[in-house]
């Protein structure tokens, strides 16, 4: 920590860094690279650098029409100009021109398989000419970003890669350089082999993809030592720290820390389409309701406005419109990756799994990390009977979440559907040892036992089911707990455990669905118990019992 203290000792010297980038980013229309992290006190520090004053009309001219997304106008007068912000300039524009186009091409219908065909037609030319001026070493911080997008989107990670590096250590405060590098790091291993510059934005950027690479627990750790370190009003940590606990599906936290960032900032719309999420899944309907109107009162032309509309209208299974509205999202911004997730999902409810497939593979385009994009894939498949696809997407999103207890029985059923029976018990069980969020892991488990005749596992199985599920005091009205105490009570009947037989059939009996076969099963017993008294015989104990005499569902 004390390492830690003095990197950030000077935080003076820091806001003024911040200061000085944001004037920079401005000037080359980069609105979306701004680090957010200065603090809500009065700065009075504004300086810039030094630039060089020829092209100084044509840039001027130029920006003009940048800001007016007149790109092509834009990159016409900058021909010729030789100072490093024109250059930038004039390749940006030329490359935002070719996005627009491929955009308007794109965004306007969603499904057909040539959508993943078009390309920006301008990248193969810019990559040509930024490649020649890197070999030449004349790209400064910012056009190495620029190359780094041109080599990403041409599908040249590994280079991309290497110029991204290259961009933070040439100008180290531009986050957008290190956001772009987050997008293509897969592991922690290749994030430990890159070569960092040794600046204090970087501990942002490892805290950053600790969580991206669902590493929680680090990552609260480092945001900790960050807020200790003097950034403690900073709104961007606690949102971080919010998404942290969102990922590990720890929603009280997540929602209590949303709610602390509204009263921080209650104009504030980035993340709130997590917090959408989040009242979501809790099916906080007038929350949720609030929020969205809240935002569109701000402004209802963002794309988190427009994700959270989308979520109200999904919550009251208006999913048409639910997708409308992702739809348009996706047209303000076509790398929402949110969106694509979401509207996957939306397809899946309406039935539409082609579409819902190439919402997924988009989603998956825009960050191969996202393991709710393959699980979505999984399910689509599943629906459409095709285990194999099913086993590969559950198996990624399992490598991404591998303490996820949904992908490992998803997993799991997978593996049964293809009758690779061992690996099947080996992805149930593992699912019940991680925490088995929605209490299934270990009925599949039995039924799988109970379908191979394993009857003594099978048993085993739902017992520690239902004394898990009575020792959490959970009131559980679902087949499922009836199911289990229907096989034990048929179970300790053919062993002739009758005490326990008699048990599982008496708490039949609180069950709809059981009751007559609870009757009936204790109407056997009886006559056993005759029988036996009669003949004075006792039964012969094989296995243990189950003890449900301090439970009671």
């Amino acid at each position: 920590m004390a390492a830690l203290c003095s990197e950030f000792g000077d935080l003076v010297q820091i806001k003024k860094q911040l200061i000085s980038v944001i004037s920079l980013c401005k000037e080359r229309g980069l609105v979306h690279s701004m680090f957010s992290l200065l603090m809500h006190e009065h700065v009075a520090y504004v300086f810039e650098l030094e630039e060089d004053a020829q092209d100084m009309d044509a840039l001027g001219l130029a920006k003009s029409y940048f800001d007016l997304k007149e790109y092509d106008r834009a990159a016409y007068f900058l021909r010729g100009c030789r100072s490093q912000k024109a250059y930038f300039l004039y390749m940006y524009s030329r490359y935002l021109s070719g996005e627009k186009k491929k955009d308007d091409e794109t965004v306007d219908s969603l499904g057909p398989l040539e959508k993943g065909q078009v390309r920006n037609e301008a990248l193969r030319e810019l990559r040509v000419e930024l490649s020649k001026k890197h070999s030449a070493g004349e790209l400064d911080g910012f056009t190495l970003y620029l190359y780094g997008v041109v080599l990403r989107k041409l599908d040249l990670l590994k280079e991309a890669v290497d110029v991204f590096v290259e961009a933070t250590h040439a100008l180290p405060l531009h986050w957008g350089a290190w956001l772009e590098l987050c997008n293509l790091i897969t592991n922690i291993d290749m994030l430990k082999s890159l070569s960092l510059p040794d600046c204090w934005i970087r501990d942002f950027f490892i805290a950053h993809m600790y969580t991206e690479l669902q590493m929680i627990k680090e990552a609260l750790q480092k945001y900790q030592s960050l807020i200790e370190s003097g950034f403690s009003k900073s709104t961007y940590i606690v949102s971080q720290i919010a998404v942290a606990y969102h990922n590990i599906r720890d929603i009280d936290q997540a929602l209590a820390l949303f709610n602390e960032l509204r009263e921080q900032d209650p104009f504030r719309i980035e993340n709130m389409d997590t917090f959408s999420n989040l009242l979501y899944v809790r099916s906080m309907k007038p929350e949720l309701s609030y929020l969205a109107h809240n935002l569109v009162g701000i402004d209802k032309y963002r794309v988190e406005t427009c994700c959270v509309i989308g979520n109200y209208y999904s919550l009251r299974s208006q999913h048409e419109k639910a997708a409308l509205y992702f739809q348009r999202a996706l047209k303000l911004n076509p790398r929402c990756l949110g969106a694509w997730t979401l509207m996957g999902h939306e397809y899946m409810e309406m039935k539409n799994t082609s579409a819902a497939i190439q919402a997924y593979r988009h989603a998956i385009e825009v960050n191969k990390r996202d393991y709710r994009a393959w699980y979505g894939l999984g399910q689509t498949y599943e629906i459409l009977k095709m285990p194999f696809y099913c086993l590969y997407y559950y198996r990624k999103a399992h490598q991404l979440r591998p303490n996820d207890s949904r992908m490992l029985v998803a997993l799991g059923e997978s593996y049964e559907k293809l009758s690779q029976h061992v690996e099947a018990k080996k992805c149930y069980w593992r699912a019940y040892t991680v925490g088995d969020v929605e209490r299934m892991a270990l009925l599949k488990l039995a039924k799988l036992h109970e379908q191979l005749n394993e009857s003594d596992d099978a048993a085993q199985c739902y017992i520690i089911y239902i004394q898990d599920i009575f020792s959490c005091g959970e009131q559980l009205e679902h087949a499922e707990v009836s199911t289990a105490l229907r096989y034990l009570g048929q179970y300790y009947f053919k062993n002739k455990l009758y005490e326990e037989a008699s048990l599982c059939a008496q708490r039949c009996c609180d069950y709809n669905d059981a009751r007559e076969e609870g009757k009936a099963l204790l109407r056997q017993i009886s006559q056993v118990r005759d029988h036996m008294e009669a003949s004075n015989t006792t039964p012969v104990r094989r296995v243990s019992p189950l003890d449900l005499s301090s439970f009671s569902p």
